[in-house]
């Protein structure tokens, strides 16, 4: 908070130094889950680094990366597999890196996670830091890295990019830079179907904002018709009052005389009720502002609508062809119908149930977080973020076992947490947070040397 400038603006180098102790944590916490998986995989005779680059999602980056879009992969049961799907942002990058450097593909799709995952922690930490402050904004990271599936964080995907730019977006949002907020969203939209969660937290403020400006703009003028109103009501007592003594004084004085004493003591009333009210912004500025808010929330669709329909054009399927492009993946969203289903299937018996009791309490433990997120009311933006990415990957229809991977930008859920460890003694989070590391670096490797992130 110390480190902004009058806009909000994170000053340099002074930013980079608050947030410091949070970054290094987050390195630290990264690069243990990094060596765990490369023993973990050594010992197995895998390679920990094709597991992070050449997997899975990775490869169809990579691909689309290489050879541009059109690729596709027909199944037996009649599916389309199109590489449509991957939206566009990571496969640049990760051409960049390929043209102005000696890396591959998916050299450059690992440096582009490394480096945004780095983005992501210190867009976190502003965020965290400029609503709760900075305890709690280290926290915040810490809690971020150590996620059970934090090891996605240094994959060649797309969750890091789009954690980075959400994060940046909504700090932007926060602190005023809107049209800044609106670039970000329009690039978080290139990144991740979920970039809608981004415009939504975008045009949700944008919004608030005005009708804040309205119902201030009524209130002003409300209470300056109700001081008018008082003034002029106080100023015709007073004339009356001196009228009537002027009357026994001298009934043969002029009439217009007290006309004249009522018109100057209601002088000063009629200046302040055209007047600008006391400590409101030159209207040239207000205009401004909201000139780059529009612009912000103009900005914020490009990247999603863009693509999306660039995709409806290909396909020939017009602006819903990309719907289609992910029904051949059998993914769409269902309101949680399949995947309520899903579990319900897990208790037909006894060892899947386990599995099924601890599916129920993932759930309900991300929905509580949510709840607490409101009753401790953080910022629209945050909440609107949140809350949309939490619906997409809950209620999707399918790639059940991606759905904590899907979860990962949502970090406005880790506030309530990071809030109570930043309660606690040093020592002791330092404790919680090293044994949860720990943990979470033995599961990525164990995860991503059997079923992986589909």
């Amino acid at each position: 908070m110390n480190d902004l400038d009058a806009r909000g603006v994170p000053a340099r180098p002074g930013a980079l130094r608050r947030a410091a102790p949070a970054l290094l944590g987050y390195a630290a916490v990264r690069a243990l889950g990094l060596v765990v998986l490369a023993l973990w995989s050594g010992a197995r005779g895998k390679d920990a680094y094709t597991l992070l680059t050449a997997r899975w999602d990775s490869l169809w980056y990579t691909r689309v990366a290489e050879l541009g879009y059109g690729y596709e992969v027909r199944l037996p049961n009649g599916d389309v597999h199109s590489n449509l799907a991957f939206f566009p942002l990571l496969p640049w990058l990760e051409r960049l890196v390929a043209a102005v450097s000696p890396l591959s593909y998916a050299d450059g799709g690992f440096v582009v996670s490394v480096l945004a995952s780095l983005a992501a922690a210190w867009g976190i930490f502003a965020v965290a830091d400029h609503v709760y402050g900075r305890r709690a904004g280290v926290c915040a990271v810490l809690l971020w890295a150590v996620l059970p599936v934090g090891i996605v964080q240094s994959m060649a995907y797309s969750e890091s990019l789009f954690t980075a730019l959400a994060a940046w977006s909504l700090y932007a949002v926060l602190t005023g830079r809107w049209v800044t907020a609106g670039v970000l969203a329009g690039l978080a939209g290139l990144t991740r179907p979920v970039g809608l969660a981004v415009v939504a937290a975008v045009w949700a403020a944008g919004v608030a904002a005005f009708l804040r400006e309205r119902a201030s703009t009524r209130g002003h003028a409300s209470t300056r018709e109700r001081a008018s109103s008082r003034e002029h009501v106080s100023a015709r007592g007073h004339a009356s009052a001196r009228d009537r003594t002027s009357f026994a004084r001298d009934r043969s004085a002029a009439p217009e005389d007290g006309a004249r004493a009522g018109e100057r003591a209601g002088a000063p009333a009629n200046a302040r009720r055209v007047g600008a009210p006391e400590g409101a912004p030159h209207a040239t500025d207000t205009s401004g502002v909201r000139l780059r808010r529009v612009l912000g929330m103009l900005l914020a669709p490009l990247g999603a609508a863009g693509y999306v329909l660039w995709v409806g054009h290909r396909t020939g399927d017009g602006p819903l062809g990309y719907l289609d492009v992910q029904a051949g993946w059998r993914n769409g969203f269902d309101g949680g119908y399949a995947f309520a289903r899903f579990i319900a299937a897990m208790f037909t018996s006894f060892p899947s149930a386990l599995a099924g009791l601890g599916l129920v309490a993932g759930v309900g433990l991300v929905v509580w977080l949510y709840v607490v997120c409101v009753r401790q009311r953080q910022p629209l933006p945050l909440l609107v973020y949140a809350g949309v990415v939490t619906a997409l990957a809950l209620c999707a229809s399918s790639y059940f076992g991606s759905k904590p991977r899907l979860l990962l930008p949502a970090f406005p859920l880790l506030l309530p947490l990071a809030l109570a460890l930043a309660r606690l003694r040093t020592p002791r989070s330092a404790l919680v947070v090293g044994a949860v590391a720990a943990a979470s670096a033995v599961y990525g490797a164990f995860w991503l040397n059997g079923s992986g992130p589909p």
